[in-house]
């Protein structure tokens, strides 16, 4: 097929968080992770329906595909695998049983794979994973030149590392080497506490605020920090991270509390140790931004990486460390591995001048109104159809009237965080909402904080800062009248939406502020517990039938929960612990 067109597809897979990218002529039109398709949450297999997704998107087949980049090296990763299961043996030779022929039947074949399942004969690059995250910071910020931080669990070797961006190249200065790492530290944590790690970090922030610091000092003699905040884990408990069930053993010798199982009671004790280790988390971000500020005397910083999710560690640096600005793309973790093995072959490998700015996170399939419309019939479901404005008013009045409503609009986005695509939404004024949405709608623990929407004109009004589009960070809550989005501790995780970047959200917000005087939104996931944000109308209807969810949005079109509670009665879903 003739095709003047310049396409780089990117890939993540294999690890967690699978996803895949798609560039134009240096131009991001398509991204979405796997678990979006296959209702996996975290699926790490490879992203045939994300890739699908991306090609489709554009109209195109894969022999129009230029080039492919996949976000590490696995041969390399491969090496430090067995490296460091020499160094522990025999103590991880269980473990060593089952990744070996794992790697040895997937991963080391993945340019084969890539080959064979794109039917593609082209070249696929491998970008070392860390540059891979720096990639797809720096390459899509605003800046033309900046610093780099990219702190996450594992890639190759590195855990950390630290570089330079200016303009369409990246050098990486100085790496922090497995095992030394904060994110597998962080993680580690996250499973005594009984939380799914490389899944649930994000509730162990949030309960942190719950606790008090007490034992930071001792988490300290686990990880010892230096000063340019290079760290260096106690060889006497992590040797490796493949004994997970050894190191559980020692900490409840440590800290004299077995690991708590999912589903069991939180007591003081687990909430001490989140509100520790989020302490620690935030000493080791801030020293190490600070080092870089120094030495580089850049104003602008871009971070990258799972860490680089940790709105409070992040919003530590802006507080601290004397940058002017922060950059961190939406899908800062794995998943955010392809974007930047994309544009590393865009800028650093081709060696073409940056074009592209991510200003937005709407990357992901949309559906027609003629599609809902289609789907709607096919179940037999009544609904009404509205003008955009209408519909917007509408929708305000329902929230204004204490109702909860389900919001599918335009495209789905790329990261974790539902930004106004794939969203419930409710009232932040009624303080009960918070346990309601919490306890009957989302299924989840009764301590887990919302996420504020608010008009970016009005954020300053609310909060301590403003231009969050991804929430990122997190601010001060200034005023009182707000209360089901305020944690504990007084802060909140914000959103700020802009008219430019998503307008049917922003008319939304709006509309709510003319009725109400407010222009602030309770604003979670469209998901239950345990499962990943809704991607299409009928996995949001799906969700809508199995939780209190009171309207449901699907562009244009409302479908209000009496019309088809006949036919589909509310029967609250079983939720396994183990997948949450």
């Amino acid at each position: 097929m003739q095709n003047d067109n310049t396409y780089i597809l990117g890939i993540s897979c294999f690890y967690h968080d699978s996803a895949a990218v798609l560039l134009k002529n240096g131009e991001l039109v398509a991204a979405a992770q796997e678990e979006r398709f296959t209702r996996k949450k975290n699926d790490d297999s490879f992203p045939k329906n994300a890739i699908n997704f991306c090609l489709s998107w554009e109209g195109i087949s894969a022999d129009c595909i230029s080039y492919v980049g996949f976000y590490d090296k696995p041969l390399l990763k491969f090496e430090r695998i067995i490296e460091s299961f020499v160094k522990s043996w025999p103590g991880d030779y269980n473990m060593f049983v089952k990744a070996v022929p794992m790697w040895l039947k997937d991963k080391l074949g993945i340019k084969n794979r890539i080959k064979k399942e794109l039917g593609y004969s082209g070249a696929v690059y491998f970008c070392e994973h860390h540059m891979s995250h720096a990639a797809s910071s720096f390459f899509v910020s605003p800046f033309n030149e900046a610093a780099i931080l990219t702190v996450d669990g594992v890639g190759e070797w590195a855990t950390t590392s630290f570089g330079l961006g200016k303009g369409n190249s990246i050098e990486l200065v100085k790496q922090i080497d497995y095992p030394d790492s904060l994110g597998l530290f962080y993680s580690l944590f996250t499973h005594y506490l009984g939380f799914k790690s490389n899944s649930a970090e994000y509730k162990v922030m949030g309960l942190a605020p719950y606790g008090k610091p007490k034992y930071a000092e001792k988490l300290k003699k686990l990880l010892q920090i230096y000063n340019d905040g290079s760290f260096k884990l106690n060889r006497r408990y992590f040797k490796s991270f493949y004994s997970i069930e050894k190191i559980e053993k020692e900490l409840a010798e440590i800290f004299g509390v077995k690991r708590r199982a999912p589903g069991e009671p939180l007591e003081q004790f687990h909430k001490d140790i989140a509100a520790s280790l989020q302490v620690v988390t935030n000493e080791v971000m801030v020293k190490m931004a600070n080092f870089i500020r120094k030495e580089t005397s850049m104003e602008n910083i871009c971070l990258a990486g799972g860490v680089a999710l940790n709105c409070v560690a992040n919003s530590e640096i802006l507080k601290k460390c004397g940058f002017k600005n922060i950059f961190i793309q939406p899908a800062a973790g794995d998943a955010g591995g392809a974007l930047g093995a994309a544009y590393y072959i865009w800028n650093q490998v081709l060696g073409n001048a940056r074009k592209f700015e991510m200003r937005h996170a709407f990357w992901g399939p949309c559906y027609s109104n003629r599609e809902i419309e289609a789907f709607l019939k096919s179940k037999g479901t009544e609904y009404q159809f509205f003008s955009e404005q209408d519909l917007a008013e509408k929708i305000a009045k329902l929230i204004a009237d204490q109702n909860v409503v389900g919001y599918l609009s335009g495209r789905m986005e790329w990261g974790p965080r539902a930004l106004g695509a794939r969203s419930i939404l409710a009232d932040p004024r009624n303080k009960e909402n918070w346990q309601r949405v919490n306890l009957k709608i989302k299924f989840r623990e009764s301590f887990r904080p919302f996420a504020p929407s608010v008009l970016n004109e009005d954020s300053l009004s609310y909060f301590n800062i403003n231009n969050s589009p991804y929430m990122l960070f997190i601010a001060n809550v200034k005023r009182d009248d707000i209360p089901a989005v305020t944690h504990v501790d007084g802060t909140a995780r914000i959103q700020t939406v802009d008219s430019v970047s998503n307008p049917k959200y922003h008319n939304l917000l709006a509309e709510f502020k003319k009725l109400t005087g407010c222009p602030v939104l309770i604003n979670t996931s469209f998901n239950i517990r345990g499962e990943p944000i809704v991607c299409s109308p009928e996995d949001a209807f799906n969700t809508f039938i199995k939780t209190d969810i009171d309207f449901l949005v699907l562009e244009n079109f409302l479908i209000d929960k009496n019309s088809v509670s006949s036919k589909y009665p509310f029967i609250k879903p079983k939720i396994s612990h183990d997948v949450d």
